[in-house]
């Protein structure tokens, strides 16, 4: 079966100046959470998937990477030099130990899995232990980005609670990944490994995963028809995220109210970059997708 995005990892430098921001933005967020390897988060959580804004929080925490170890805080330590945005696309699992064994054979991620966890706070102000494992992917064509699966090892009703889901701009879910890159069609072996389904691949676009799931790839004259304004790179990097809303007019009207810069391209509303911390975030009616 095709994967299933799971999380999108929004790397930041002020956890609590992104919080409000975010929030400001119509997003309800969870309380922090802590990791043990020096790094914390704040999730949007929607039905079956989620946006993490995440930052380096404890330096003397965080892990060396070494051969066959990825270190999840060390990459985003790395990415934070260089600017803030979505620095990895994490994968839905029910195996990431298998996943970590497959990623291997396919030459896409030689690392070992990594298990860890955490406490969660309820809405209620209680905390449960939330576990994870993660198998992590990469691409030598992608450097500075990364890619994982993420299992959850815990009864699901610790982790989904319905009171994060309502978010005051009605979003319901991710459902795309937008990329840029100098040459969409030299990703399309990974990404295909990687999400276990065909590419579609067309001048200067390449698209992988069910329309309520996608990773889209753009190319250079792509990028600018779609998101008018963002500057082109050298490197692939990830530029756009999607989410389905409820009513699009709604959603219009809470972004206006709270002041939020936006722009309308035909039935998308487009917020830039500057206003999300690096993720420029389309929403669309839940009906055109």
């Amino acid at each position: 079966m095709p994967r299933r995005l799971d999380h999108l990892v929004i790397c930041v430098h002020d956890l609590q100046q992104a919080a409000l921001d975010w929030q400001k933005l119509g997003f309800t967020l969870t309380p922090t959470g802590v990791h043990p390897f020096g790094t914390s988060n704040r999730l949007a959580q929607f039905s079956d998937n989620f946006l993490e804004l995440l930052a380096v929080t404890d330096d003397a925490l965080v892990p060396a990477a070494a051969p066959g170890r990825f270190s999840f805080a060390a990459h985003h330590r790395d990415f934070l030099g260089r600017s803030e945005g979505m620095s990895m696309l994490a994968l839905h699992s029910t195996d990431a130990h298998a996943d970590a064994a497959r990623f291997a054979a396919r030459r896409i991620g030689a690392y070992a899995p990594f298990d860890f966890g955490r406490d969660a706070v309820l809405p209620a102000g209680g905390t449960a232990r939330v576990e994870f494992s993660l198998a992590f992917a990469t691409d030598p064509a992608m450097p500075g980005i990364a890619f994982f699966t993420c299992e959850q090892r815990h009864p699901p009703e610790l982790f989904w609670k319905p009171d994060y889901q309502r978010h005051a701009h009605g979003a319901t879910r991710v459902i795309e990944v937008v990329m840029s890159a100098p040459e969409p069609a030299r990703h399309r072996e990974f990404l295909e490994h990687l999400m276990e389904d065909t590419a579609e691949l067309v001048p200067g676009r390449l698209t992988v995963g069910k329309s309520s799931d996608r990773v889209t790839v753009l190319g250079p004259a792509e990028l600018s028809r779609r998101l008018p304004g963002l500057a082109n790179e050298a490197s692939p990097r990830f530029c756009a995220t999607r989410l389905a809303v409820a009513d699009l007019d709604a959603t219009r009207r809470i972004l206006k109210a709270n002041g939020i810069n936006f722009e309308m391209l035909g039935s998308v509303l487009l917020v830039p970059p500057a206003g999300s911390h690096g993720l420029a975030l389309e929403f669309v009616a839940q009906e055109t997708f």
